[in-house]
């Protein structure tokens, strides 16, 4: 490692893009906001919880963060990123899962969450606050397209 070079911390999260029977996902608006203090539009994601496994803590963090259950279809892959905390780089990775409605009510979530709502899938592809969750969106859109 240069020298006066810090080692970067991670972090690794899992979440879901949620489909229920007329191609519409979950998206949720976090109470938190973006470093600019704007709204964010997202998928539900968290860390795992002790030894949970990422698909495990996918559909925890759906239901906690939207209210809904839901069973794991396939994984869509990961989203990398990095970020700031506390003056610090941040590796972050986000495993995300294709998961299918199967129950419950979005008036369920929790308290990090301000709102959450379905929207057709094509429009969260395109309206989603972050890029990669944007494409996590169109991967879901895809595997729709090609079961349906």
């Amino acid at each position: 490692m240069a020298r006066g070079a810090q080692r970067a911390d991670t972090e690794f999260s899992a979440g879901g893009v949620v489909v229920n029977d007329r191609g519409e996902t979950i998206v949720i608006v976090p109470v938190r906001r973006a470093a600019d203090g704007s709204q964010v539009l997202a998928l539900p994601k968290g860390h795992p919880d002790g030894d949970e496994t990422a698909e495990e803590a996918a559909m925890r963090e759906v239901r906690e963060e939207t209210g809904v259950l839901a069973e794991l279809v396939e994984p869509l892959g990961d989203v990398r990123y990095w970020y700031q905390r506390h003056g610090r780089r941040v590796a972050k990775v986000v495993s995300f899962f294709l998961l299918r409605y199967a129950g419950g009510t979005l008036d369920d979530h929790d308290a990090e969450v301000e709102d959450a709502r379905w929207m057709p899938l094509g429009q969260a592809a395109e309206r989603l606050t972050y890029p990669g969750e944007r494409e996590m969106a169109t991967r879901a859109l895809s595997r729709m397209g090609e079961a349906g």
